[in-house]
């Protein structure tokens, strides 16, 4: 088990804006985690980047290692957008963020599967080791848990839901022509909820057609759909009553000049619901100003998904009850790993004398011994070494029940050869849950 503690720092959608979320945004999970392991004395690593969150956690010899490294990698943000939180209160929010409670959402599915995959990630750059082992595979454990024995995902389960919802608000959806912009995970959710609700037209436009078209193929309701490049926005956007858009790029995807109807003079005359469901913005920020359009971003999905906040209240009650038990179970998990490693370096020293005294003493006994003789010596030199470090052991676990942290330090200066006195790295695994600080080194109620 590793000897350090965990230090997060997260934007979010209710720290930052939109483009604060778009700035803190990594090129890949993988190479930030990369990036974090560059730093001394940072032992593991885990990053989390959706459309509404960029999450770091890593593993250091203490905080103050831990916010260096975060703060190098969020330095292009401004403070006030940044949370960053010590040992505990970074361990339960994973749990909270899995289980779909930090959601635009509230309950959403999307997010354990981005979960998953920034654990893959994290693990093929090396990021993760028995600390955050622990920490990322019991959050999946707890959101898988949250959608099978609660009602916490049900009714709108997506942002691709919610984008629907929105657009309905402003006009009947059914017998329109609906466009989705990306054919991703996004993409998909919204496509399927714009078909189920009547839309007279579906065209999904991807940078690869091939995924498009798989899409569409999948729709599970009979909708006129059909995929279209990129290129095509210039016909196909003009044309669209609503649109959702959910890509990947770094730049904006339609613009101004997709929707003002150059190609169609009457087009311009019918108005245009458009929601960006992308991150960064997928539609231009001028194409507000069109007097037939309307734009809503991921900040205007609030009143949809306040609907469903309040719609899944008890079943959130019952999600956090069953993370503190949770929580409880994980830091019952480190302590127990770090009071067995006092005593498998207690034990490791006592085998090392007993199997020195054994030869000693057999060497002094006369005449040739027998393999039953060495047997009987060895089994009292066994019996002799587990009946005194039995009450050493209890005392360890004792220790790291009641958090006696110097206790078990002590024991490892006394029988781990290799553990350096002085390098403090053995820390508490529970530290400062009431430190919740926004930006790096304020302090705030989260």
């Amino acid at each position: 088990m590793s000897t350090g503690v965990v230090t997060a720092a997260r934007v979010t959608h209710e720290s930052g804006s939109v483009d604060q979320l778009a700035a803190a945004s990594p090129e890949s999970q993988e190479s930030a985690v990369t990036e974090l392991l560059t730093v001394p004395d940072i032992e593991e690593a885990y990053v989390l980047s959706t459309c509404n969150r960029v999450e770091a956690y890593v593993v250091g010899a203490d905080h103050a290692v831990g916010r260096a490294a975060l703060e190098e990698l969020f330095a292009a943000i401004d403070d006030e957008a940044i949370v960053t939180t010590d040992h505990d209160e970074s361990l339960r929010h994973l749990l909270r963020v899995a289980a779909g409670l930090e959601s635009v959402i509230l309950g959403e599915d999307q997010i354990i599967g981005q979960v998953r995959t920034a654990y893959e990630d994290a693990r093929n750059a090396g990021g993760i080791d028995s600390m955050l082992e622990a920490a990322v595979t019991k959050a999946i454990h707890v959101g898988e848990r949250a959608r099978t024995e609660t009602a916490i995902n049900e009714g709108v389960v997506s942002l691709g839901s919610a984008a629907t919802r929105r657009a309905a608000k402003e006009l009947p959806l059914e017998g329109t022509t609906a466009l989705v912009v990306g054919a991703g995970e996004m993409g998909q959710l919204a496509a399927r909820n714009l078909a189920a609700s009547g839309v007279d037209e579906l065209v999904v436009a991807n940078r690869t057609v091939a995924h498009a078209d798989h899409l569409v193929a999948d729709l599970e309701v009979e909708t006129d759909s059909r995929a279209a490049p990129l290129e095509a926005l210039d016909t196909v956007a003009v044309r669209a009553d609503v649109v959702v858009t959910a890509t990947g790029s770094d730049e904006p995807v339609l613009r101004p000049r997709h929707l003002d109807g150059e190609s169609d003079t009457d087009a311009s005359e019918t108005e245009q619901v458009i929601v960006d469901l992308g991150q960064p913005r997928d539609v231009a920020p001028t194409a507000d100003a069109l007097p037939s359009v309307r734009v809503f971003d991921l900040d205007d999905l609030e009143s949809v998904t306040e609907e469903t906040r309040e719609q899944r209240a008890d079943a959130a009650r019952e999600v956090e009850t069953m993370i503190d038990r949770e929580y409880d179970l994980l830091t019952e998990q480190y302590k127990r790993a770090r009071a067995d490693e006092a005593i498998a370096a207690m034990y490791e020293s006592a085998e090392r004398i007993k199997e020195r005294e054994v030869e000693t003493a057999l060497s002094h006994l006369e005449g040739e011994i027998t393999e039953g003789q060495r047997e009987v010596v060895e089994a009292m030199a066994d019996s002799l070494v587990n009946q005194l470090l039995a009450p050493p052991t209890k005392s360890l676990r004792e220790a790291a029940a009641e958090d006696d942290w110097s206790t078990i330090h002590t024991a490892l200066q006394l029988f781990n050869p290799e553990f350096d006195a002085d390098d403090g790295t053995l820390a508490p695994p529970s530290i400062d849950t009431a430190n919740v600080e926004p930006g790096i080194g304020a302090t705030d109620d989260d």
